[in-house]
């Protein structure tokens, strides 16, 4: 099935196959940004008075040749989305002038994930994201070559590297224990149970759309927790990111009880690709922003100290007890990644604001320990709870380009590119 009349398709497929890049060109900034000389150029590349986020920082917003950059549109801020807002979605092409592409359109969507628009791992121009259709939420997969799409019976979560097959949780049941990562629409009906057996992780066939339930949260409960669960405890999964082999898989597993009162405890979790071999890797009830590394190790901000309410960046070895303190990095929680084609050496992570309300972005680098700011952006006080704008820092394939959500140009929310070369090819 075809989203696109013939010309437009025949205008994508002339547009992207175009691209000769292998960076995002900066030649020709439309605004830069950055007023201390000493951090590097900021572009950006999306325009109001509409606004434009990507979302979360572990999903790949650039394409195999770092020409075109997807983002979310939507005409309103400040507050929370209902079911019958719609956000377009597209790509920048920043060879050409940062002209807006768009793609389609989703009726599931929350302001820190957006829809989970995102490239699909291993495909030359496949488009991925989630949308609501009658009394499910599905996902789309589009060909950005040739317009070609299909739609998939169940909302997606995460990627496998090799573009074969994706995780999901239940969008309902997100949206009713954690609002702003779940989506509206569509209610929970085991909104009373606290951890249901038909309710977990799903792992869903991208070509076929067969779906297999592999953990359930009524399993999850049998896995014994340090200091048990607090009464009344209600159960529901968050995060989950597929190791870089595909061989297996990281979640969150929170809950709330009479303990936790409005706020929730949190432990990580790692699994076979088969829902087998399940491992506790953080049982601190205190787990935040995390990454794969590489198959056997996480990168991730978890509580320590009294009561676990101080963080701490951490790297855990996956099946066993063992971590590692990265020292020198900031140890306010943040969303880290590490930097493509550089060898593990580089961070890139950010903060929420300061006491002046400026968000930090920032790289460190691991040999030397040594912190590089890429900037200070404001975010008004009106972006808050729900409907804030973290910047959740996302790097290009060749790790020479990092895009940020951010309203600092008090336009609404922007999605801006940082040109690193000058700092990682130093």
């Amino acid at each position: 099935m075809h989203q696109y009349s013939n010309p437009t398709r025949r205008r994508l497929l002339q547009q992207f196959t175009a691209a000769g890049l292998t960076a995002v060109a900066f030649a020709a900034p439309r605004r830069l940004l950055a007023a201390d000389s000493s951090l590097p150029p900021v572009r950006t590349i999306t325009r109001g008075p509409k606004h434009h986020w990507f979302g979360y920082y572990d999903k790949l917003e650039f394409d195999p040749t770092n020409r075109f950059v997807l983002s979310n549109e939507v005409d309103f801020e400040h507050r929370s989305p209902t079911a019958e807002d719609v956000i377009r979605v597209g790509m920048v092409d920043t060879a050409e002038g940062d002209k807006w592409i768009e793609l389609g359109q989703s009726h599931a969507w929350n302001w820190q994930q957006g829809c989970m628009l995102q490239w699909v791992p291993g495909t030359a121009g496949e488009v991925i994201w989630n949308d609501r259709q009658g009394d499910r939420f599905v996902s789309h997969i589009l060909d950005v070559k040739t317009g070609d799409k299909r739609t998939l019976p169940h909302a997606v979560y995460a990627m496998s590297p090799d573009g074969r097959w994706a995780i999901a949780t239940d969008f309902r049941r997100l949206n009713d224990t954690r609002p702003g990562y779940g989506y509206d629409g569509l209610p929970d009906p085991n909104a009373d149970v606290a951890a249901p057996e038909d309710v977990g992780i799903w792992r869903v066939d991208l070509k076929t759309g067969d779906t297999k339930l592999l953990l359930s949260l009524a399993d999850l409960t049998e896995v014994p927790q340090p200091g048990g669960f607090s009464k009344g405890a209600k159960h529901w999964f968050n995060h989950l990111l597929v190791a870089p082999d595909g061989k297996r898989f990281t979640f969150l597993h929170r809950w709330r009880g009479e303990a936790e009162g409005r706020s929730w405890k949190t432990r990580m979790l790692t699994c076979g690709a088969d829902g087998n071999d399940l491992h506790l890797l953080i049982p601190s009830g205190k787990v935040s922003h995390f990454i794969w590394r590489d198959p056997t190790h996480i990168l991730a901000y978890a509580g320590y100290g009294p009561g676990n309410k101080l963080w701490r960046c951490q790297l855990f070895e996956d099946k066993t007890d063992h971590s590692q303190l990265i020292e020198g990095i900031s140890t306010r929680d943040g969303h880290c990644t590490y930097l493509p084609a550089h060898d593990d050496q580089w961070i890139l992570n950010d903060t929420y604001p300061d006491k002046d309300r400026r968000q930090h972005v920032h790289l460190f680098h691991l040999p030397t320990r040594q912190t590089i700011t890429l900037g200070k952006f404001h975010l008004p006080k009106v972006y808050r709870g729900e409907w804030r704008c973290d910047t959740h820092p996302r790097a290009s394939n060749d790790g020479l380009t990092v895009a940020i959500d951010s309203p600092h140009t008090g336009v609404g929310r922007q999605v801006h590119l940082i040109d690193i070369r000058g700092i990682v090819n130093h």
